[in-house]
């Protein structure tokens, strides 16, 4: 079993020989930036709720905002590189592969499938250089897992829009200088770009988390929000265009928990062959084995579904389904590859100098995010039997 790469990841099938020199240049850039400049800081940043904004510039420089988005000037690679990018940064911690999960995938993709010109000019380089921070504003207090019961309205006035409601659970949403508010229009869910700040917009950073405390939340309210016609996204027409958003938000996900399930492995593994009990290491342990084994065949299996929906995403025959059964599984497999971890490592698991119990804190979030485990659950269910279970 020589062959078989532990550091700095899992790698039991040998997935790592399928990447080209291209992707592997990625990573190995992307891991240098988040060992050198991420994880000095992400213990401070996570027990202060602070995300470190001076990074920004940092992560325009190296790709990591909208890699995928394709137009003039912007990066526009493939799937897997994508995926890869998101990975090394939930390694880290899952703030940094919010961030940029939200600026690519929820605000630079609606902008270039959705956009006019002119939108796209104005706002994807600056977005993808960090020069500018958008925000997705789609999730109400009301309505997390039901988005089409919106209750936030825009109203035609001629020659503006006014809108009125109020959004919550928004990452980015205190730094950012863009939102794309969704709001019902005449009976359909439309998405505006609002600039910010914007009179009537209000602003409130969401306080007290016990999770994702280094990623920024908010919460959006808007009371008379005049906007100008040409800030509707012309080609997003209902609440589909705001799901399939989503589903790239999604892809992003799936890869990045295997992030941070590689790293409380990691982590698990080397505590245990250097803790000492009962005189032999941890690692000698028939139970811990045990644990490693099913950790390892679990993250694996993860690896595969990953690398396989990079490839249908990159043939242009992904489905939402497949994205809802790798976002469901992953994260699954991650939060108990974390529980673990922190079981291993006992008393040590709760300590800040430990990894394995912020992740396993992030995960409970990202478990709900972005669809929660059991709406995914019912998108798989349609798929599979043709019938909706939503609402019974």
């Amino acid at each position: 079993m020589s062959t078989i790469q532990i550091e700095p990841t899992l790698d039991f099938y040998g997935l790592g020989e399928l990447f080209s020199p291209d992707h592997r240049e990625v990573i190995q850039s992307i891991q240098k930036f988040c060992t050198e400049q991420l994880k000095p800081l992400i213990s401070d940043c996570y027990e202060e709720a602070r995300f470190p904004t001076e990074i920004i510039p940092t992560f325009g420089q190296l790709g990591l905002l909208g890699p995928s988005v394709k137009g003039d000037g912007l990066m526009g690679s493939d799937a897997i590189t994508y995926g890869l990018m998101m990975r090394e940064l939930e390694r880290v911690d899952s703030a940094f592969r919010s961030f940029a999960s939200v600026q690519g995938s929820l605000v630079m993709h609606p902008i270039a499938r959705y956009g006019s010109e002119e939108q796209k000019k104005k706002w994807l380089l600056p977005l993808s250089r960090g020069e500018k921070i958008g925000c997705f504003a789609l999730t109400e207090p009301d309505g997390g897992s039901d988005p089409a019961a919106m209750k936030t309205k825009a109203k035609d006035c001629g020659d503006h829009y006014l809108i009125n409601g109020s959004k919550m659970w928004i990452t980015n949403g205190s730094i950012a200088h863009l939102a794309i508010i969704w709001a019902e229009l005449q009976g359909k869910v439309r998405g505006f770009l609002v600039e910010l700040p914007t009179e009537g917009v209000r602003i409130t950073t969401m306080k007290q988390k016990l999770s994702l405390r280094a990623s920024i939340t908010s919460e959006l309210s808007f009371h008379n929000v005049k906007i100008k016609k040409d800030q509707l996204l012309p080609e997003a027409r209902s609440i589909g265009a705001a799901l399939a958003c989503l589903n790239e938000a999604r892809f992003g996900i799936a890869f990045g928990v295997l992030g941070a399930a590689e790293e409380c492995f990691q982590t698990a593994l080397q505590f245990a062959k250097t803790r000492v009990l009962f005189g032999k290491p941890l690692a000698a342990k028939q139970l811990v084995q045990n644990k490693l084994a099913h950790m390892s065949t679990e993250i694996t299996k993860a690896q595969l579904l990953a690398q396989r929906l990079a490839q249908l995403k990159d043939l242009q025959k992904l489905e939402p389904a497949q994205v809802s059964m790798a976002k469901r599984s992953n994260v699954a497999m991650a939060l108990e590859t974390a529980r673990i971890c922190r079981d291993i490592l006992g008393a040590n698991g709760i300590m800040g100098e430990y990894p394995v119990m912020r992740h396993l804190c992030n995960l409970e979030t990202v478990f709900t995010y972005e669809g929660t485990h059991d709406i995914h659950g019912l998108i798989l269910g349609q798929a599979i039997t043709g019938v909706s279970g939503f609402g019974s």
